[in-house]
């Protein structure tokens, strides 16, 4: 190459950089000169809207929707008020055809597409992913709210709380006396609804107990409410169930939790209201325990939404993306649960 090519090369590249560097800002001071493009980019995105008028793609029809008895005091704060801002989008909470509702029995219904989405109080499980694959479709779990297990015993009962490890040894008949754990000498009534019969029970029996089997004494009672009364009318009576089915009663009294005994933690918010304050006042639910950790024993509840990019599918998005809301989370924590944002 010769000397005078190289520099008429040179002067080429000099000229375009140049060019370059002029163009690059020329387009930086039109961007910090125009109020929208600024605007545009340090605005943050928002997933979802404060209000149900807010949200788009509500579809319209009457959809069938199942599952948690959990989920009772949620579907009573927070349906009539969606229904109310979007009534073509029908809500129509269904029981099974046989046995009993539950989160189990929800996802079966959601499966067999008798239902367009449904309410659990657990996670899916394997043979449940598997299952929707066979037939067609997948599943996913929405988390829309936090939740607590909460331990009723009688009012007269004389003990500070039990550990996990207690709660344990008392469901698999380790402990069958309140005597071994600092209380009187009575025989501990454990009350369960059945394993099949819900997602609290799962929940228990696969986090609490590690799967090992309920023990011969436990008395299976078909409903959270009459298993409360059986522990109001029975000193040593002890169920779990939601904590905000729990805490507010007036018949029975939570106990405190913990993973050691020297962490005994309330679900309730301190002082405890003894039986003969209530209904005046009722105990309330202590949220921070639960959203630190601190409570030993927490869990999400789930929207089950069925991905087969048909109605069912934008009918549980729908739904669960109406619980994110502001408005929302603001009537799930009305009801007795914990928001989740």
């Amino acid at each position: 190459m010769s000397p005078k090519n190289g520099t008429k090369e040179t002067t080429i590249l000099v000229l375009a950089f140049l060019v370059t560097v002029g163009l690059v800002g020329a387009v930086f001071v039109w961007i910090l000169n125009n109020p929208n493009i600024q605007k545009l980019s340090s605005e943050p995105e928002q997933s979802q809207g404060e209000t149900f008028a807010q949200l788009a793609n509500i579809p319209s029809g009457l959809f069938r929707y199942g599952g948690s008895t959990t989920w009772a005091p949620i579907r009573k704060e927070v349906d009539s008020k969606i229904t109310t801002v979007w009534p073509k989008f029908e809500l129509k909470y269904t029981d099974p055809i046989t046995g009993v509702p539950g989160s189990s029995t929800g996802i079966k219904m959601v499966l067999k597409n008798q239902l367009a989405f449904s309410q659990s109080s657990r996670s899916l499980k394997v043979e449940e992913y598997q299952e929707a694959k066979q037939r067609g479709f997948s599943l996913k779990e929405i988390p829309v709210a936090l939740d607590g297990i909460a331990i009723a015993v009688n009012p007269n009962l004389d003990i500070p709380g039990l550990t996990i490890a207690q709660l344990k040894d008392i469901y698999t008949g380790q402990v069958t006396n309140w005597s071994q754990l600092g209380g009187s000498n009575l025989p501990i009534i454990p009350y369960s609804r059945r394993p099949e019969e819900g997602g609290t029970v799962e929940f228990f029996y696969e986090n609490i107990l590690g799967e090992e089997k309920f023990a011969g004494n436990i008395k299976f009672i078909p409903t959270t409410t009459e298993a409360l009364r059986k522990v109001a009318k029975n000193t040593g009576g002890i169920y779990y169930a939601s904590a905000p089915e729990v805490v507010g009663q007036c018949g029975v009294k939570p106990l405190p939790l913990g993973r050691k005994s020297d962490q005994l933690v309330p679900p309730y918010q301190k002082p405890l209201i003894p039986p003969t304050q209530c209904p005046q006042k009722r105990n309330q639910l202590n949220p921070e325990v639960f959203i630190s950790g601190e409570y030993p024993i927490t869990r999400r509840l789930f929207v089950i939404v069925k991905q087969n990019g048909q109605t069912d599918q934008q009918a549980g998005e729908a739904y669960a993306n109406l619980l994110l809301t502001n408005q929302g989370q603001e009537l799930i924590s009305k009801a007795g649960f914990v928001r989740i944002r």
